[in-house]
Parts: C-alpha cells; sequence; structure tokens
C-alpha cells in the first residue's frame, strides 16, 4: 500500500490518500475503516438526464465523498465496496442520496476519520493420479501459486483439478482454477492419456508463469500425496531448458517440493508446516501464526494445565497474569460491537505491557480458520493453572 499524502492531528481528525497495490491491502483497509468514516474515491454512476424526446440515461465518472453506513469485501473479485450517503456536493448526485463506492487496486481514495481512536489487527501499511499444489511465497510476505487435487471419475476418466491460490500476509484466496479431464492409463484409453495428461500439465504451467514473479517470491512450493509435484517438476524444467525460460532456470533452488495428505484447502497447514518450506518464510507472519499455533496445539497435547482455549478461560488466566502467548483470530479483534472490540483491544495490550506476546490471526488464512473453531482465542500459560478446567468456559 502507498500512502501519498497524510493529513493527521494527534488524538484528533484526520486523512490519508491510499493507492492499494495488492489484494492484501483491501484486507488491511476493510479492518481499517470503520461505520462514520468518510471515504472519497472516483466512482461512476448512471445519471438520467432531461432530453427533447424524455428522459434519457447516461453513465458518468464524478468524485464522490460517502459517510460509511455498511462494509463489503469480495475477495474473490479483489473489491471492497461501502455503502453510504454521500456528503460532497455534485451537480449530478445530492448530498444525502445513498451510493456504494468500489475500493480498487491502484486507484486512490482518500480515508477521513473524525477521531483517530480506531485499532487495525496488526498488519502492516501472499489415488494414483495423485493431487498436487504450487505455492509461492512472496518477500512482502505474500504466496502466490496453485493448489491441485485430482478426483476420480466414471468409466474410463478421470479429473485433474488444479486450483490456483494467493497465500498473503493477511488471507488465502483463490485465483483461478484448472480442470482437465484425463484417460485412465490402463485399457483402450491409454491412447489419450500422454496428450490430455500434457496439455493438463502445460495449463498448469502456463499458470505458475502468469502468476509466481520471481524478482517478488521468496519460494514456490509444489506439492501432492503422490508422484504428481515430480512429474510436473520434471515437466517445468524440461520446458524451463527448452524455452530458456530464465526466471525459472535461475530460481531452480527456490522452487520446493513437498509431500502432502491431500491437494485440498486445508492441506497449506502440512506445506506451511514443512522444514525446508518453513526455513524459507521463517520471519513471515503467516509462518510465526503457524509456529505459534503448533506450539498451542503441543502444549494442549503434552501439558493441558498450561494451554487454555476460551473468553473465559483466557481472561481468568490473563487476570492471574499467567499469559505468556496469546493467539486471537481478527474477527475477535475487530468485532463490530464498540464494547466487546474495546475489550479485546485492551486485552492485547494488557498482554503485551506484561511482556506477554499477542498473534493477530487472519480469518482468511488456514490458520484464522483452524483458530476460529476453538472459539477463536486461546493462550499458552507461564506456569500451570490445573483448576481452569473446573471453571465452565
Amino acid at each position: 500500500m502507498k500512502a501519498v499524502r497524510r493529513d493527521l492531528v494527534r488524538n484528533g481528525p484526520g486523512s490519508v490518500k491510499m493507492i492499494l497495490v495488492d489484494s492484501d491491502d483491501l484486507w488491511f483497509v476493510y479492518n481499517l475503516i470503520a461505520i462514520g468514516d468518510s471515504v472519497m474515491a472516483r466512482t461512476v454512476r448512471k445519471v438520467l438526464r432531461q432530453t427533447a424526446g424524455g428522459r434519457d440515461a447516461d453513465r458518468v465518472t464524478l468524485k464522490l465523498e460517502i459517510k460509511v453506513e455498511a462494509i463489503d469485501y469480495d475477495k474473490e473479485g479483489s473489491v471492497l465496496r461501502r455503502k453510504g450517503k454521500n456528503i460532497l456536493e455534485n451537480e449530478h448526485v445530492k448530498i444525502g442520496a445513498f451510493h456504494t463506492l468500489e475500493l480498487e487496486l491502484h486507484r486512490p481514495f482518500i480515508l477521513r476519520k473524525n477521531l483517530r481512536r480506531f485499532v487495525t489487527s496488526g498488519r502492516g501499511v501472499s489415488p494414483s493420479l495423485g493431487n498436487m499444489g504450487l505455492i509461492g511465497i512472496r518477500c512482502t510476505p505474500i504466496g502466490l501459486g496453485s493448489w491441485c487435487k485430482c478426483r476420480s471419475g466414471c468409466g474410463i476418466n478421470a479429473r485433474r483439478v488444479a486450483n490456483i491460490l494467493l497465500v498473503g500476509r493477511s488471507m488465502t484466496s483463490t485465483h483461478s482454477r484448472i480442470e482437465t479431464s484425463i484417460p485412465r492409463k490402463h485399457g483402450p484409453a491409454i491412447a489419450g492419456y500422454e496428450s490430455a495428461l500434457k496439455k493438463f500439465l502445460e495449463n498448469v504451467l502456463r499458470v505458475f508463469l502468469k502468476h509466481i514473479d520471481f524478482n517478488v517470491v521468496r519460494c514456490a512450493v509444489i506439492a501432492s500425496p503422490g508422484f504428481t509435484n515430480d512429474q510436473f517438476h520434471r515437466h517445468l524444467l524440461l520446458e524451463a531448458e527448452r524455452r530458456q525460460l530464465r526466471p525459472i532456470i535461475e530460481n531452480n533452488s527456490r522452487i520446493i517440493l513437498v509431500h502432502t495428505s491431500s491437494g485440498y484447502k486445508h492441506s497449506l497447514r502440512e506445506v506451511l508446516d514443512a522444514p525446508n518450506v518453513m526455513n524459507m518464510i521463517k520471519d513471515t507472519k503467516a509462518a510465526q501464526e503457524v509456529r505459534a499455533l503448533k506450539d498451542f496445539f503441543s502444549m494442549l497435547s503434552n501439558d493441558l494445565a498450561c494451554a487454555c482455549y476460551g473468553p473465559k478461560h483466557v481472561e481468568i488466566a490473563h487476570e492471574r497474569m499467567v499469559v505468556q502467548t496469546l493467539l486471537m483470530t481478527d474477527d475477535l479483534f475487530r468485532n463490530s460491537d464498540v464494547v466487546t472490540r474495546k475489550k479485546y483491544v485492551n486485552l492485547v495490550n494488557s498482554i503485551k505491557d506484561l511482556g506477554g506476546t499477542a498473534h493477530i490471526f487472519s480469518s482468511m488464512h488456514v490458520s484464522g480458520e483452524q483458530l476460529a473453531q476453538l472459539t477463536g482465542i486461546a493462550a499458552i500459560l507461564r506456569f500451570p493453572l490445573p483448576d481452569l478446567e473446573d471453571i465452565e468456559m
């Protein structure tokens, strides 16, 4: 994200002109904008004009400023929509008229707040046929790649599906999908097996070359439960040599193969937990969250009295000043209820003041989804509190 201009007053009103650079910036701004803020941006609106023959509709581009009353985030379309009443006088739109502004990538907008009392969630301004995944980790840190799976089909065909995922600082989203029907390797349909397989691998390669830029990508991971990752890796290197694809040849050491139990999205946990991947992304936010969650589940299995989850248990542990590490989803940290939100913000600040650490997990990441299944809040304790088990959650 680029901050073009800032006009801020300490503990008072302020405005910032920003340009969104990638999809993670949309998620950051979604957490930043609150009901009651105002947003100014260029937009397109249908305007009715009076003509000699009656009324004619026309679409015009204009600049509007609205007071936000509702916010909607479309992660698939990479669009953030804010609905509210217009507060900027305009010849086409009356003051007080409702309008929906869309914030898109690479388009500037101005955010105004009457009082800088907001808090963000800690993100700064990515069977026999087998399943396969490609994942890249950007240096920002953001990750881009594809997650491929294969589903057995009826009769003599099987289907290979590739889902292109973006693994970023704040979210994991699906970018595109490749689907190919491939004949089985045995029987009368074997003649079409090689050509169908080559077509599938070529389609995945095309997506790989389109999305993974090694100038910004930290590593690319090819993951599968069988040998499909080796199969695609060989195809990738052969094509790189034949077509002299310098980015692939020069960055071969940053392409990592990982074995996973499936090709579904939840297996991203296995990818991020792989030692060779962790070495490449160890200083990223996603890796820190995975490590913290792994430590929590390990403590929960080996020493139950040194780990707890649920709002009530965590609050009691904090009152006794024994919380070493707090794990919380941003759904709680950014709760729409002001009282609840302030409670969790104060909890995070208090734990940090006492020397503890706090991890705010994005609900759009696989690790955040896993934490949300445990009420969205958990803690690793400095020393055991066995009596917590007797307190109802």
